[in-house]
């Protein structure tokens, strides 16, 4: 796919990698709509990244605000062509520990919010590919939890193995609709996610800017061209 005047959605586009790939895709001469909560960072990307980023506030696990962010979307440039499905959120602990809300906000960002976004774009990628033979690109960040359980994790573990099957079904779900779905699984990054996880950090994480261009990469590949999975992690996390 060539990016240049392409329309994507990032969710949890306002820091890590939802802002990295935003600034990405700007950067290839792509249209992105960028779903966060919070409304002034979204407005100071806007004044960054220039017109072509959208900023719309939007809590990715509520179905009436994905509804209106895709909405809002669609009146703006008619067609999606890429949705990553970046939003995400760990609160790591011994199970016995883990409040209930713990465990809900984990799974209605990391799996309700997916399914949302990816419900409500689905349809509108199969319509592109009737008319053209290609519909759409879906991007879903899961995480090397999703493939390797550990102690603490057991709720992010869930969400992140549950991503890894959700990804699979759909991608021999909609291939034959020219939509192309694929999952991320990185290791650590050092983003804001490990503020509110509960653990720390390796010692050497990967940054957002590395993963960038393997985004970047995995979209322009040719229309019958699909790597349905990458697993990304650092070299050598303990320094």
């Amino acid at each position: 796919m060539h990016l240049k005047a392409k329309v994507a959605v990032v969710t949890g586009a306002t820091s890590g990698l939802g802002l990295e790939f935003s600034k990405r895709l700007v950067d290839r001469g792509s249209v992105v709509y960028g779903l966060a909560r919070r409304a002034d960072k979204l407005a100071g990307i806007e004044s960054e990244l220039g017109d072509r980023f959208h900023g719309l506030k939007c809590d990715v696990s509520d179905d009436a605000q994905v509804g209106r962010a895709i909405a809002t979307a669609l009146e703006g440039s008619d067609r999606i062509d890429i949705l990553v499905n970046n939003a995400g959120l760990g609160r790591f602990g011994p199970v016995e520990e883990l409040t209930l809300e713990d465990w809900d906000v984990q799974m209605n960002v990391n799996l309700r919010g997916v399914f949302l976004c990816t419900k409500a774009v689905v349809p509108v990628m199969k319509a592109q590919n009737a008319k053209s033979g290609f519909g759409g690109h879906i991007v879903n960040i899961s995480s090397v939890a999703g493939l390797v359980g550990n102690p603490l994790l057991s709720a992010y573990n869930a969400t992140k193995f549950g991503l890894k099957g959700f990804s699979e079904a759909l991608m021999k779900e909609v291939r034959e609709d020219g939509i192309k779905v694929t999952c991320f699984y990185p290791g650590s990054i050092q983003t804001e996610f490990f503020d509110t996880a509960g653990v720390p950090i390796s010692a050497q994480p990967l940054s957002a800017t590395d993963i960038g261009p393997t985004l970047v990469h995995v979209l322009e590949t040719p229309d019958n061209y699909l790597i349905s999975e990458v697993v990304m992690r650092p070299l050598r996390p303990n320094g």
